[in-house]
């Protein structure tokens, strides 16, 4: 049984070491778990699980193991990114008054749904949603999420109803995950990387400098003096620059996160945003609003905030050819005669190090995503999650990026 779950483990992609599991075996030995599935849990997770992010892939294979629940087979990842939605189908009050007289008069086969769900699962090739047959979201089928069916499975997604006999694929670590969405705390733990401390700032000497005094009062034959430092400080600038409106509007709760964060992160030594709609131009905004007039020239900023600056430019990268091409592209504000690819290309030779996050970035190279793959050559790119963000940090702080 142990040795299938090391298995398990194993295959669930989780790096356990020989002499991890050998403390295991260890506490098994000394008798810290009495016959108790829920001591055996908490002493195997604590001892082979070395980071939050692994929780979800260590209660899938504790299940798999021990309580013959395995759910891959069924869950796959194709079928997850089918049924990712956030919004929940409201329901009508015929809907709910049907259902709970289903409840009261015991029809709702669970056997029957259960078939059905495999059935569906064998002959389904694509998405679904908002339909009255296939697995999907926002539909009234018996399965999948965010629809109108009260009772039935739920796959993934987030409770609605909370109806449903059976839930597959649910995630009861989803905040300790690393390919998640950020939210404000995790944005601020990000940008604690930036950092390079200095003392080459021009402040005055406010901190003791034991060593120096320890030195100097040795050498005066231990009369005292004491000697002052500069305190180290972090020298990292940072330039922000977000994408505004259009398909950015969903996620503009996101990036209000990111701003406050940024913007309250003290430990910086001077942060900057600025605002463009779907690509950068001659002009970058003030506002997110984006308003003609309300704007400074891309020169200007390149001008005032020197290479030093560590750049941050957020955006889903979705545009036509033609807005990143084409040297009349942009269809709120002026040009100057250059293409938003032209820019970009200005912006990188300004600044030594940038960064795009990109909030629902296409996999692969999609074909209607022709400018993302184009900007993915000129600057390195991550998906706007825990891990993509730490990554991004990395790529700002490494000395040894080529620009």
């Amino acid at each position: 049984m142990f040795l299938n779950f090391f298995h398990a483990l194993k295959q669930k992609g989780l790096a356990i070491s020989l002499s991890e599991w050998l403390m295991f075996q260890d506490a098994l030995n000394q008798g810290l778990v009495k016959a108790n599935l829920d001591d055996l849990y908490y002493i195997s997770r604590m001892i082979l699980i070395k980071k939050e992010s692994d929780y979800d892939q260590f209660d899938l294979a504790f299940e798999e193991t021990f309580y013959q629940i395995k759910s891959d087979d069924i869950y796959t990842k194709q079928l997850q990114k089918w049924l990712d939605t956030s919004e929940i189908t409201e329901l009508n009050q015929e809907d709910m008054k049907h259902y709970m007289n289903l409840m009261e008069e015991g029809k709702q086969d669970q056997e029957q749904v259960k078939e059905e769900f495999l059935k569906r699962l064998q002959e389904q090739d694509r998405e679904h949603n908002g339909g009255n047959h296939w697995i999907g979201t926002m539909g009234k089928t018996s399965f999948g999420n965010s629809g109108a069916n009260l009772g039935g499975i739920r796959i993934g997604g987030k409770t609605g109803h909370q109806s449903a006999f059976q839930v597959i694929g649910e995630k009861k670590y989803r905040d300790f995950r690393d390919d998640r969405v950020m939210d404000h705390r995790q944005f601020q733990q990000a940008f604690r990387k930036l950092r390079q401390f200095s003392t080459r700032l021009d402040i005055p000497k406010t901190e003791l400098d034991i060593d120096q005094t320890v030195s100097a009062t040795c050498n005066q034959g231990g009369f005292l003096k004491i000697v002052m430092e500069k305190p180290r400080k972090n020298s990292v600038k940072v330039l922000l620059l977000m994408d505004s409106g259009g398909t950015m509007i969903p996620y503009t709760s996101l990036i209000n996160d990111l701003f406050q964060s940024v913007n309250k992160s003290n430990h910086l030594k001077d942060v900057k945003s600025y605002y463009f709609h779907n690509c950068i131009y001659s002009k970058v905004y003030k506002t997110p609003e984006c308003e003609n007039g309300d704007w400074v020239d891309t020169e200007w900023l390149f001008r005032t905030y020197d290479q030093d600056y560590k750049v941050i430019i957020v955006g889903d990268a979705a545009m036509a050819p033609e807005e990143l091409y084409a040297k009349d592209g942009n269809y709120r504000g002026p040009n100057d005669g250059m293409s938003g690819l032209e820019w970009l290309l200005l912006l990188k030779k300004q600044y030594r190090k940038v960064v795009w996050l990109n909030p629902k970035m296409a996999p692969g190279e999609a074909p209607w995503r022709e400018a993302e793959t184009e900007i993915k050559q000129l600057f390195p790119m991550f998906k706007l999650t825990v891990k993509g963000l730490q990554m991004g940090m990395d790529v700002l702080m490494n000395s040894k990026t080529k620009r």
